[in-house]
């Protein structure tokens, strides 16, 4: 065929594709007016690119504060993770959680009022429908969708789909302020302000803002938790039984299995250009009439569960995943143990890739995901108990209809975060600091997944990366770490690729948050536009004074605490927390109960009994008689008998413990016993779990000179 023949056929081919592509945003629920968008671009006072939860809540802000507003989202589906799969809210204090958030999960609440709602179950049989709650805060992806379509129906938003933003050359600059956008297909949008709502940032990148991607190391912010993580690893998602990492086992000559470095352990706390690892939260089903059988993808290799399948002949036994339960018998499944949904290492390139690189990411964890499913479900080598449990779920046939009852959003935990005048750090989740500019409040976990695997010292795999910390209850989040820095795009909100360091974003990342911002950055960026300044001028007064009158929580809750619940340095004699604990086996953080050292406490989870222990070590200066003291924050689910022993060169004494009563010495210490120490005498504190009937509790010990 001739070349002109061929460019013409071209031509009319992305024609047709166009036109496809505006009839599936209409059958997908485009109003009129997104079509008419889409064909002919358009003009607003805030265009909102991505259409996010914080995009939803963004668009919907400046249409009820009486401005237009166009939404642009570059797939068919609004609502991000939201209506993705992360059905299982990460809520954290759910008392900082206000205005258009707080509204959508009530709003999910009234949905499940209705008997209709449910159809695989009754409402009675799901734990999380409670009576006394205004809000509800499970759901299912196609719920969460419709109600998001909903709201932006009633503040009649204008809604564009499946546009994506020339990233090349599409970003139109006056000086510092963004003029229009254009997307590949040619169309233009303009308007006097603009909001980057998409987990990429992708408009704030083309926009010239700075950002970076990856670790910061801890010296960069004075963090603890940032850079590379080795020796912190108290948590489960890591590997317990050893496994041998090459192909041949044995044979390092045979070449490491899929998925596993070659740089060994590194140094602790240092930078990287990795983010956390992705994964797709999979709704699944226990439903025998609502669900199919997980499907053996194209490109199916069992080379890359080599890993998972030696796990398990190694005696790790654990469900590697974790299957949350929503409405109608369906899950939020999320990653858990040594492998599992996360792919480590396998999307270090997104943030900064192409769109066809990205889609080819996309892909090859899709692939990962569905082979890992059909491997725990049907391969001989996984454990019977493992694939008799498999055999519950399979995929819900009501969900994501469209793609193969597989979810259409991938879990971008991390990608580009900017660097403004601002940068919220581990430092302010953990109260050090407290901003004067606060536009929202986050709560959760520091929580950093997994980065990548390596091999030990000893010649063994091990993952890296994860961090479960918790702050220790709620922390302010900074106006100035949503807008650019001074000199930089001067209209432009960025309320999902903040200005945050790596671990703070960890904590930073949740649904509800994002939705927070997006209707902060929205109120910003109206007042800016009416008093025609720069959003980095606007007054705070004036938008705190708008965003209260809109229902946002701005200030820190009652009881929560600046500082560490109790600070150690404040306790007299010699205190070690559970950060300065060598443990044994897998413990997890909690803040969630009593009175505590520091800002959180480890539990066994009641799980592993025998294999997992403490070991306090301290020396004390100067000789004399000691109180040697635990710590525990107490609750019935505790173990009533758990043995702590103390130990020096002059003897022993042990204690124990009923970790369901209140400690008598302040509410917070039960005295293990007295010990008469020589000068810079050593003292061991051990707390084991064998044989304990309850959760066992780690969070410090006070070795007290006696008068």
């Amino acid at each position: 065929m001739p070349a002109s023949s061929m460019f013409r056929l071209s031509r009319c081919c992305s024609l047709l594709a166009f036109v496809c592509s505006l009839l599936g945003a209409w059958f997908c629920g485009a109003n009129r007016d997104s079509v008419a968008a889409e064909l002919s671009g358009g003009t607003a006072d805030v265009v909102v690119y991505g259409g996010t939860s914080a995009g939803v809540t963004a668009a919907i802000q400046v249409a009820r504060m009486g401005h237009s507003v166009i939404l642009i989202e570059p797939t068919r589906h609004i609502g991000g993770l939201t209506s993705g799969g992360l059905g299982f809210t990460d809520s954290g204090d759910k008392r900082v959680i206000g205005g258009l958030s707080r509204e959508f999960y009530q709003r999910v609440r009234k949905h499940y009022d209705d008997a209709a709602a449910w159809s695989q179950e009754k409402p009675s049989e799901y734990a999380r429908y409670r009576a006394n709650e205004d809000a509800m805060w499970t759901f299912e992806p196609k719920v969460a969708e419709a109600i998001l379509r909903q709201m932006l129906a009633e503040a009649k938003v204008t809604l564009v789909e499946q546009q994506r933003l020339n990233r090349d050359s599409g970003v139109k600059l006056d000086g510092t302020r963004i003029v229009s956008i254009t997307m590949e297909s040619g169309v233009e949008y303009k308007g006097r302000q603009f909001v980057d709502a998409t987990y990429e940032g992708d408009l704030m990148a083309a926009a010239g803002v700075k950002f970076t991607v990856g670790r910061e190391a801890n010296s960069v912010y004075g963090e603890t938790l940032n850079g590379n993580q080795v020796k912190a690893n108290i948590h489960n998602h890591r590997f317990v039984k050893n496994v041998d990492p090459w192909k041949i086992p044995g044979d390092k000559s045979s070449g490491l299995l899929p998925g596993i470095e070659s740089t060994g352990p590194g140094v602790e706390g240092t930078g990287d250009h990795r983010v956390q690892a992705y994964c797709f939260r999979m709704c699944m089903s226990n439903s025998p009439k609502n669900r199919r059988p997980f499907p053996k993808p194209e490109g199916y290799n069992e080379a890359d569960y080599e890993l998972l399948l030696r796990n398990f002949e190694a005696g790790d036994l654990r469900f590697p995943m974790k299957p949350d339960m929503m409405p109608n018998r369906k899950t939020d499944t999320n990653n858990n143990c040594a492998v599992s949904t996360d792919y480590l290492g396998a999307n270090y390139d997104y943030p900064n890739a192409t769109y066809e690189q990205r889609d080819a990411i996309i892909r090859e964890h899709a692939r990962y995901q569905k082979g890992l499913m059909w491997t725990l479900a049907n391969h001989p080598r996984v454990p019977q108990k493992i694939r008799d449990e498999m055999v519950e779920w399979g995929l819900p046939l009501d969900e994501f209809t469209d793609n193969d009852n597989w979810p259409h959003q991938l879990y971008i935990r991390e990608a580009r975060r900017m660097v403004s005048d601002y940068v919220v750090t581990e430092l302010d989740c953990r109260r050090e600091r407290i901003v004067p500019d606060s536009v929202g409040l986050g709560s959760y976990n520091m929580d950093s997944h997994n980065v990548r695997r390596f091999v030990t010292e000893e010649g063994f795999v091990q993952n890296e990366g994860d961090v479960q910390v918790s702050p220790g209850g709620a922390y302010l989040i900074s106006y100035r770490s949503i807008v650019p820095a001074k000199g930089q795009a001067s209209n432009l909100t960025v309320p999902v690729c903040l200005s945050s360091s790596h671990i703070a974003y960890g904590s930073i990342r949740m649904e509800p948050v994002f939705m927070i911002l997006g209707q902060s950055a929205a109120t910003a960026a109206v007042l800016a536009m009416n008093g025609n300044m720069d959003l980095q001028d606007v007054p705070y007064a004036k938008l705190r004074e708008q965003m209260l009158k809109d229902n946002q929580v701005l200030d820190l809750p009652p009881q929560t605490t600046a500082k560490p619940l109790v600070a150690k340095d404040k306790l007299p004699g010699f205190v070690l927390d559970n950060s300065d604990a060598k443990v044994m086996g897998v413990w997890s953080h909690s803040s969630s109960t009593g009175k505590y050292v520091g800002i959180d406490y480890l539990h066994d989870g009641d799980m592993e009994k025998g294999t997992k222990q403490a070991l306090f070590t301290a020396t004390v200066k100067e000789a004399g008689t000691y109180s040697i003291r635990m710590s525990y924050s107490a609750n019935p689910n505790r173990a009533s008998n758990v043995m702590v022993r103390a130990k020096s060169s002059g003897g022993e004494v042990s204690k124990e413990v009923n970790q369901q009563k209140v400690p008598p010495i302040d509410g917070l210490f039960v005295e293990i016993g007295e010990m008469t120490l020589k000068a810079m005498d050593e003292v061991e504190v051990s707390i084991d779990t064998a044989g304990t009937n309850g959760h066992v509790i780690i969070d410090a010990i006070q070795i007290l000179p006696k008068p």
